[in-house]
């Protein structure tokens, strides 16, 4: 199965990818790092990012012909970038799982979003609000998890992938 994350950076998702793909003992796949190396030759802005997705999709198909459930953990900000995961298990004929991630709690949303270590690939709250004001919703099937509620919210995904 090829399982995507998606939501503002700051939520949660990049911890919550890791603890599934330990507990299903498959790849994560983070594209912030294919950013940040994307970065590092000088290529910001747009199309970048979209390569860093390209990037890791590629990755996920070599892994899933292998027979390997994959974890992508993204921002999937947008509907195209979010195409590419449904693209793609169509062509590998796995079902796809989209798990949303959010903070329900505006502080603590901040909070996590400026305690984190200077990176200049990572985004301020400021930067932040302008991403989540261009966030596309997203439509069809999908896990939502507030990542701001007390519960552990690992039991509830694993349920929801099986």
């Amino acid at each position: 199965m090829l399982v995507a994350f998606a939501g503002l950076p700051g939520v949660g998702k990049s911890t919550l990818a890791l603890r599934v793909g330990a507990a299903l003992h498959a790849p994560v796949l983070p594209v912030t790092p294919v950013e940040r190396a994307l970065g590092r030759y000088g290529l910001v802005g747009d199309v970048p990012e979209m390569a860093a997705y390209g990037a890791v999709a590629g990755i996920a198909e070599v892994q899933l012909g292998l027979g390997m459930s994959v974890v992508v953990d993204a921002v999937n900000p947008v509907a195209s970038a979010r195409g590419l995961w449904h693209d793609l298990a169509e062509r590998a004929g796995v079902p796809l799982r989209v798990i949303e991630v959010h903070c329900g709690d505006e502080a603590e949303h901040r909070r996590r979003v400026e305690a984190r270590l200077p990176d200049e690939f990572l985004p301020t709250w400021e930067q932040t609000l302008v991403r989540r004001a261009e966030y596309e919703p997203i439509i069809g099937p999908r896990l939502v998890v507030d990542t701001a509620v007390d519960t552990d919210p690992l039991p509830g995904v694993l349920a929801y992938l099986r």
